[in-house]
C-alpha cells in the first residue's frame, strides 16, 4: 500500500522475514569524501607561524638566592621573580627531626665553630622559625607566670599584658631577620664570602640557648637571672662569632672590627632580654 512517497512493510514482513536488499543510490546523490585530517595530532609537529615546535618552562636567569627543586614538576620563575614562589624556599624545609636536634646540639657548644662547615651544603629555615617561634611563646607564658606569681606574693593585683607577646614577636623575628641581612649586605661590600640563608640559619640556631635561659628565670633571684642572661648571651655571642670569623678573615685587617661588633650585638640582645624578660616588677 502507498501512501504518498512512504511504503508501508505488513507485520508478516516484521516476523521472521529478512529485509530486502537497499536499492542502488540514486545517481543524483553525490558522495562526499572528506580529506585525511591531521587532528588526531595535537600539537602538530611542523608547527609554523611564529611559535616554535619545542616548547618548555622558561629558564630560570638567576639561580644563585637558592637552590634548585630536585624532581620538581612546578613551573620555574624567571630572575628575581622565583624568590616569590613557594618552590624557592622547599628546599630550606627539607630537615628531618634529626638534623635540627643535631644543629641544636652544635649550637650549644659554641667553642667549635664547625657549624657552618656542617650546614654549608643544606642550611634550613625550618629550625630557625620554630625556634623563634617557642621562644615567642616562652618568653610571654614565662614573663607572665613569674609576673604574677611575684604580685600575688606581694598581696597586689595583677593585670595581663598583652603587649608582651608581640613585643616579643618583633624583638625575636626582627632580630634574625634585619641582623643577617645588613650584615650580609656588609660582607658582600668587603668581598667576604657569605651566603644568605646561612646567615638565617646561623642566627636562628644561635637563640635556641635563651629557651632554657628563660625557663630558668623562674628562680625569684636577681643575681641568679643576671648569670642566667650573661651565660646565655655568652654562648650565643661565641657561637656565631667563632663560625663567621673564618669567613670574614677575608675581609682584610677590618675582620677584627666586624667579630667584635658581632659579639657585642649578641651581648646586646642579652642584655635587652634581661631588662625586660628576666626582670620582674611589681
Amino acid at each position: 500500500m502507498m501512501s504518498g512517497k512512504y511504503q508501508t512493510i505488513d507485520n508478516q514482513r516484521l516476523q521472521g522475514e529478512s529485509v530486502p536488499a537497499v536499492s542502488d543510490p540514486d545517481p543524483a546523490i553525490v558522495t562526499v569524501k572528506f580529506a585525511d585530517s591531521n587532528l588526531q595530532t595535537f600539537p602538530p609537529s611542523g608547527a609554523q607561524g611564529k611559535i616554535s615546535g619545542g616548547s618548555g618552562p622558561p629558564r630560570d636567569a638567576d639561580d644563585t638566592f637558592s637552590k634548585p627543586v630536585s624532581g620538581s614538576e612546578e613551573p620555574q620563575q624567571s630572575g628575581w621573580l622565583r624568590t616569590f614562589t613557594v618552590a624557592a624556599y622547599k628546599p630550606y624545609f627539607d630537615v628531618d627531626t634529626s638534623d635540627v636536634v643535631e644543629r641544636i646540639r652544635y649550637s650549644l657548644v659554641p667553642f667549635t665553630g664547625t657549624f657552618n662547615e656542617k650546614t654549608a651544603s643544606n642550611p634550613d629555615l625550618y629550625g630557625p622559625f620554630w625556634i623563634c617561634t617557642t621562644l615567642i611563646f616562652v618568653a610571654a607564658s614565662i614573663g607572665t607566670f613569674v609576673t604574677y606569681i611575684a604580685h600575688k606574693v606581694k598581696n597586689k593585683e595583677w593585670d595581663y599584658d598583652i603587649n608582651l607577646v608581640t613585643w616579643s614577636a618583633g624583638l625575636f623575628y626582627g632580630y634574625v631577620t634585619i641582623v643577617p641581612l645588613c650584615l650580609y649586605v656588609i660582607l658582600k661590600y668587603f668581598s667576604a664570602p657569605a651566603g644568605l640563608v646561612q646567615l638565617f640559619c646561623l642566627y636562628g640556631y644561635s637563640l635556641f640557648v635563651f629557651i632554657p635561659a628563660l625557663c630558668m628565670s623562674v628562680v625569684p633571684l636577681e643575681i641568679f637571672r643576671w648569670v642566667i642572661a650573661g651565660v646565655a648571651g655568652l654562648m650565643s655571642a661565641t657561637f656565631v662569632a667563632l663560625n663567621l670569623r673564618a669567613h670574614i678573615v677575608s675581609a682584610g685587617e677590618r675582620w677584627f672590627f666586624i667579630v667584635a661588633a658581632i659579639f657585642l650585638l649578641q651581648l646586646a640582645l642579652a642584655v635587652v632580654l634581661k631588662i625586660y624578660l628576666f626582670t620582674v616588677s611589681v
